[in-house]
């Protein structure tokens, strides 16, 4: 009997010691998680210093508002769309009241709708980028705050990798709000994966996030600060005199090097062209349109991403230019003009904003320009009929459409372009790109 009582007292002591132990490592797990949500917090509430609304305005006038964020300690990323009118930009932190101006931008890129922002005045620690592409399903969740300044996620996770109107997107669940168009979307790790936007897809209102890599990409291509007002299609006297002075630019293409020269009669165009290819617009595009007997079209906005079977010709950089038809300049082979909508929709004939063709043309007979002539109710010069008689060109054009540059070297290599087998839109069935443009001082 003492030996049994004994032995219940050694089991109640052990079992007593067990349950402290068990309750022990309950509050040590416990301890564990609170601590680490405590971390996550932290981590969270200094990212939402990081994070910024946005208010546009083209003097006094406010035209957009919505978020962006912090990539480096003075630079802010946001949505080129918000900010493509505006002469400034006012930001809020998410953590506090105080708004900061922000009126120059040190880097642009239009086909993937972002624009980076110079804050002088304000310095916050950036977001980490996410490298590399995310999987489908990954978790994301894009942080908010109340006007108490109390965070507040929302969640939703990655879809699939798709193309929208020529640009390459994450399609995501969560349900992004106009207000909130440029915030940044993040994955478990609180690493950026892009800026958040929706837009109508299949006709349905869905979200988008456009990917950190382009962000990424247009960080490390950053150039001096710029007024946001120098983002416009029209220059200032000081920019177009810098411009009159170039050499030239040399289009690099997958064929070969094409080297042109831009018309000082045709300013618009020139700062334009010369802009564009300084943001590195026309990196990457396809010549999209090669036609036989005529010539070859680029600057296309929706063909840096194209897949095979897409539509591709019909993405600008968001705006179109005057027409400026000067009649000396006429359609013989080698020059550069800038193609524009029918008549019927199009009775200013104001140019396409990005997009130019280059005549590589072919030769006519008296009779064909004669009926030309009757039919654009035309004239033709005699220097005109006899160039397009033996050098060759594009007759049907003239006094329809504004040229505004010439080939000086490389018309071989736009002869070459000009043989590719087409589809009936034609389209190359062999994509040809023209990677990048080189100005020359």
């Amino acid at each position: 009997m003492k030996n049994l009582a004994a032995s219940l007292v050694i089991l109640l002591v052990l079992f007593s010691c067990s349950s402290k132990e068990n309750k022990t490592t309950e509050q040590q797990q416990q301890e564990k998680r609170t601590q680490n949500e405590n971390n996550q917090n932290a981590v969270w509430q200094e990212i939402m210093g990081s994070v910024v609304d946005i208010d546009t305005y083209d003097d006094d006038r406010i035209l957009e508002s919505g978020q962006g964020f912090f990539i480096a300690e003075d630079l802010i990323v946001t949505k080129y769309s918000l900010v493509n009118q505006a002469s400034k930009v006012w930001v809020t932190p998410f953590n506090e009241d105080n708004k900061f101006l922000a009126d120059k931008y040190v880097a642009v890129d239009r086909i993937n709708d972002i624009i980076i922002l110079k804050v002088d005045s304000l310095k916050r620690n950036p977001v980490e980028l996410f490298a590399g592409n995310v999987p489908n399903s990954a978790k994301t969740l894009y942080i908010s705050s109340s006007s108490g300044k109390t965070l507040q996620l929302f969640t939703g996770k990655v879809l699939n990798l798709t193309t929208l109107k020529g640009a390459k997107l994450y399609r995501i669940t969560n349900r992004i709000r106009k207000s909130v168009f440029g915030t940044p979307v993040f994955v478990s790790s609180q690493k950026v994966i892009g800026i958040a936007f929706s837009a109508v897809d299949n006709f349905e209102v869905q979200s988008f996030v456009i990917p950190s890599t382009y962000i990424a990409d247009l960080l490390k291509n950053k150039n001096e600060p710029a007024t946001l007002e120098s983002l416009r299609s029209h220059s200032n006297k000081e920019i177009a005199a810098e411009n009159m002075k170039i050499k030239g630019l040399v289009l690099e293409t997958d064929m070969g090097n094409i080297t042109i020269r831009l018309f000082n009669e045709t300013p618009v165009y020139r700062d334009n062209f010369i802009k564009l290819a300084k943001e590195h617009f026309y990196d990457s595009l396809l010549f999209h349109r090669v036609i036989a007997d005529f010539g070859i079209q680029s600057g296309a906005a929706d063909s840096r991403y194209a897949d095979k079977e897409d539509a591709v010709g019909y993405k600008g950089p968001g705006y179109t230019l005057p027409a400026n038809i000067v009649p000396k300049f006429y359609h013989k082979r080698g020059m550069i003009g800038s193609p524009r909508r029918p008549d019927t929709e199009n009775q200013r004939r104001r140019s396409e904003g990005s997009q130019f063709y280059i005549v590589s043309g072919r030769r006519y007979y008296d009779s064909e320009l004669d009926e030309i002539e009757e039919q654009n109710k035309y004239k033709f010069t005699a220097e005109q009929r006899q160039v397009y008689k033996t050098v060759g060109g594009a007759p049907h054009l003239d006094g329809s459409y504004t040229i505004f540059g010439e080939v000086i070297s490389g018309l071989d290599v736009v002869d070459e372009i000009v043989k590719a087998e087409t589809d009936r839109n034609w389209r190359p069935v062999e994509d040809i790109r023209l990677k990048r443009i080189r100005i020359l001082k």
